[in-house]
């Protein structure tokens, strides 16, 4: 995978970074990079799904039903980790306009700047690190090259309706 570089951040301020990518596009190795900054901390929603729901998501509306109880109980947590002076990396993926929107309301409930960082990356390439992925098992879910197919239909890239503050890789 290729080097992403983390922005360096401006001023101590907490700020909340959110990831935009189809599935192996990089989200999980650029946040990871993020999370290296001071009073930075990660939280990855594959981590939390695979405690949480270990063998229970076969489908994809078993993750989105998971995903939304992980939410959540998480948000209250976020808005203290940042309200504590904390940058939060969030590791979720902000890859529908649902979810982006409430990862954005995470950040004006919280009163942090925040970033979308979005990573634009091809199906061929993703299905080539996916594979590669899948044969490591660095990630908790197996994803098959139809299931990416599927996830990847309902995946959309930003736009400027929604008003979002932007970074493109």
């Amino acid at each position: 995978m290729n080097s992403v570089q983390a922005p360096q951040q401006p001023n101590s301020e907490p700020q909340l970074h959110f990831l935009c990518g189809k599935i192996a596009s990089g989200k999980s190795t650029l946040a990871k990079t993020l999370s290296q900054q001071p009073r930075t901390i990660l939280l990855c929603e594959d981590e939390w799904l695979s405690a949480l729901y270990p063998n229970e998501i076969k489908e994809l509306s078993d993750y989105i039903e998971k995903s939304a109880l992980v939410k959540k109980v998480l948000e209250k947590h976020i808005q203290h980790l940042v309200a504590a002076g904390n940058t939060v990396v969030m590791d979720f993926p902000a890859n529908t306009p649902t979810q982006r929107q409430w990862l954005k309301f995470l950040a004006q409930s919280s009163g942090a700047s925040y970033v979308f960082h979005v990573l634009n990356v091809d199906n061929q390439k993703c299905k080539a690190r996916l594979a590669a992925r899948n044969l490591t098992g660095e990630n908790p879910f197996q994803t098959s090259e139809a299931q990416f197919d599927l996830i990847t239909a309902h995946f959309s890239y930003p736009d400027s309706s929604e008003q979002l503050v932007c970074k493109f890789y």
